[in-house]
């Protein structure tokens, strides 16, 4: 029982759960607050006794002090200790120094908290107040859990018993006007799900006027609803099914037109329109393979435009975009028809030169540096000014791959960056 109320499989022990914890923390708090009452109140009073002995006291032992008379104060002294409510006694001089210092317990075995009324003592001659010191008796929290102690067992033991008593017409309730209806409603909708027409309707027994019974109408006008629908819906079928299959006609002629048009896309760069970084390898590739059939000498172009990320933080990416479109378009128009650009990185950019030596391919690449340091990207009212950095490399004998050259004009784009950038290395 308590292992289904502490992890609930259902919405009714979850409520019982919810409630009974909601009752069980207000209870607790309530005792809580009954409790520390029970407890001030007693403390208050063992202040008002402490404060009747003292006012008892004061006069022997001001009377002890002032004729210097040590062993009456020290039974005076171990008699207020003894008494139940002191756990200790000060008396000290006008000067505050410790005449008696007694406690009944020791420091391994001090109190959980001290309270101590004080007083003066005074001597009367002739007609004047003489100041002799001043008195304090101390009580503790065990003496006051004393006193409270008993009260507090039965205040316990009256809420445990009525929270077990609660808890058990809490399950009773629950199981009988919510939890037994609810799986009779479930037990019920089994059966309609499994039933083969829909003719089938809900009926709980014993139901008042209630939310359940109005679920249970609601669940029955859903099921006319949908037997109704029923011929509709298969008359609909046929109706679909026939323009279905003449759609799926159509579309397979536009997809097939799509088709081309996406192997076209996929091997382009969808923001620069330039060669995406897998085609124009394997594009490079086969041109660097048939140039070394040919024995002839080819080039490869590695471009960075310099400082990019700082004109997108400047500009914002929308015209950090339009910047890589401008220069796509610039270089093309200064290119051949059998030169391959790609976009081999956000910013970066390569150029393979069919039959391009290293001098050439460094006069092209020095001719598109300059074309783009002089040219201003205008975009919505704003000028942006960029350069580009170049690495430029032409293929050996011992080449193998397009990476190769790849390599070569990595690191030399990097000695262009190192350089100050808006330069070409070769």
């Amino acid at each position: 029982m308590f292992a289904n109320f502490l992890h609930p499989n259902n919405l009714s022990k979850k409520m019982m759960r919810v409630i009974f914890s909601i009752y069980l923390g207000v209870s607790g708090l309530v005792t809580s607050v009954q409790f520390l009452t029970e407890y001030w109140v007693a403390q208050n009073s063992v202040l008002d006794e402490l404060k009747q002995l003292e006012e008892t006291v004061l006069g022997p032992i001001a009377t002890s002090l002032w004729q210097y008379n040590q062993a009456q104060l020290d039974a005076l002294i171990a008699g207020l200790v003894k008494m139940p409510i002191i756990e200790g006694v000060d008396v000290l001089d006008k000067n505050g120094n410790n005449v008696i210092y007694k406690r009944s317990f020791t420091a391994a075995s001090m109190p959980l908290s001290i309270f101590d009324t004080r007083a003066e003592l005074y001597w009367t001659v002739n007609g004047n107040e003489v100041l002799l010191g001043s008195l304090a008796l101390y009580s503790s929290s065990e003496v006051v859990l004393d006193r409270v102690l008993f009260g507090f067992a039965l205040i316990a033991v009256t809420a445990i018993i009525k929270l077990s008593v609660l808890f058990l017409l809490f399950i009773w309730a629950f199981n009988r006007h919510l939890a037994a209806p609810l799986r009779e409603l479930m037990s019920q909708v089994d059966e309609v799900q499994l039933s083969p027409t829909i003719g089938k309707r809900i009926d709980l027994a014993n139901i008042e006027n209630n939310e359940l019974w109005q679920l249970q109408e609601n669940m029955n006008k859903m099921l006319n609803a949908m037997e109704k629908n029923r011929g509709d819906l298969l008359e609909d079928e046929k109706a679909k099914r026939i323009w279905l299959e003449e759609a799926v006609t159509k579309r397979t002629e536009a997809l097939q037109i799509s088709n081309n048009k996406l192997k076209e896309l996929a091997s382009r760069d969808s923001l620069t329109g330039a060669l995406n970084r897998g085609n124009f390898f394997e594009t490079a590739q086969h041109l660097f393979v048939l140039s070394k059939r040919q024995k002839s000498v080819a080039s490869f172009v590695l471009m960075d435009l310099d400082h990019f990320k700082q004109i997108n933080d400047t500009y914002g990416h929308f015209i950090g975009d339009q910047v890589l479109i401008h220069f796509v378009h610039t270089i093309q128009d200064l290119l051949r028809r059998s030169d391959l650009i790609g976009r081999v990185g956000g910013e970066e950019f390569a150029l393979f030169l069919p039959d391009t030596d290293n001098d050439n391919a460094f006069r092209i690449a020095d001719k598109l540096r300059k074309a783009i340091g002089n040219s201003i990207c205008e975009i919505e009212g704003q000028s942006v000014n960029y350069t580009v950095s170049l690495g430029v490399e032409s293929s050996e004998a011992k080449d193998q791959s397009i990476d190769d050259l790849f390599k070569r004009a990595d690191f030399k784009l990097y000695g262009a960056k190192d350089k100050g950038r808006n330069r070409v290395e070769n």
